[in-house]
């Protein structure tokens, strides 16, 4: 399950907030035909962009990307903004010149939208993604009979077509914003990242603490061209207690050699048995897993 981001909603945004509230009132606030300040109008169109209804959820992002550039204007100017709407406006705002470069320059910006930001050409370098808002406040400070609201933590984009591409976000970006994302960004970023031709970078991808053994067992497994990142992996404990990750360390030319036939030295019989017969490897490894075959046979 992944994380939550908890915003505050105003009393007056309450009322429309939650599945349990009337189908009408919520697409009526999806559609922005509520009196409310704009940072509290934007917010709440935020979070109807991710309600369980399809049809709000439509109708939410529709108006989200059609908000005219005075009222944008006025929302940017809080320094407070929450780096979540901050990456919603990036993504449906990002192309227009006059709004991406009041986004470019927010101090909210991540590193994440300052790349989007980056694809369309508008440069912004932030020196790392800044926390959330204490208590996840969003625009104005909410009053004390604020309400809670959560939405994934992981946002999926709210309109594939209106984005450029992860790699074409990656082409754009610097060596230190890359790594920057290479150390903290998702699994997709971690795909593009890991086959950077800089070295720099995917060794940082191979150190992103939201890695999985998954994706390790695939890294092992591939041609990387980085032999550092074989090198971290063969020293993480954790990693090498997998058999399905010895295994592939084993198999892989750019497993260093004293490694390799560490790993070789614990697979089972019938994973010996294909190593011994492959012609995938080197002869030193081919060789080591006929001996360790045959002395296990030999021990019978």
């Amino acid at each position: 399950m992944s994380d939550k981001v908890t915003f505050r909603i105003s009393a007056a945004a309450a009322p429309y907030v939650g599945a349990d509230k009337p189908l009408q009132d919520r697409l009526d606030a999806a559609a922005g035909k509520v009196d409310l300040p704009p940072g509290d109008l934007v917010l709440l169109i935020y979070y109807l962009c991710h309600d369980p209804d399809p049809q709000v959820k439509r109708t939410a992002i529709a108006t989200l990307r059609s908000l005219d550039a005075s009222l944008l204007t006025e929302v940017l100017a809080d320094p407070q903004l929450h780096p979540r709407i901050l990456e919603a406006l990036v993504q449906l705002h990002g192309k227009n010149p006059q709004i991406a470069s009041l986004l470019a320059s927010h101090p909210m910006l991540t590193v994440k939208a300052a790349a989007q930001l980056a694809a369309h050409g508008a440069y912004a370098t932030p020196e790392a993604s800044p926390p959330a808002p204490p208590g996840g406040d969003a625009g104005t400070e909410a009053p004390a009979v604020a309400e809670p609201a959560t939405v994934p933590d992981e946002d999926e984009p709210l309109d594939e077509e209106e984005y450029q591409s992860k790699y074409q976000m990656a082409q754009a970006m610097g060596v230190s914003d890359k790594i920057k994302m290479a150390l903290t960004g998702d699994k997709e970023w971690r795909n593009i990242l890991i086959k950077d031709s800089n070295k720099l970078v995917s060794g940082a991808t191979i150190k992103n603490p939201r890695i999985t053994e998954a994706e390790v067992l695939t890294i092992a497994k591939s041609a990387v061209q980085n032999d550092e990142i074989m090198r971290v992996i063969c020293a993480n404990k954790e990693w090498i207690k997998n058999a399905l990750i010895r295994k592939a360390l084993a198999e892989n030319n750019k497993t260093p050699l004293p490694h390799a036939l560490r790993f070789v030295a614990t697979l089972s019989e019938k994973d010996l048995a294909s190593l011994a017969k492959s012609k995938n490897v080197s002869s030193v490894i081919a060789s080591q897993a006929r001996r360790i075959l045959m002395s296990k046979k030999d021990s019978r």
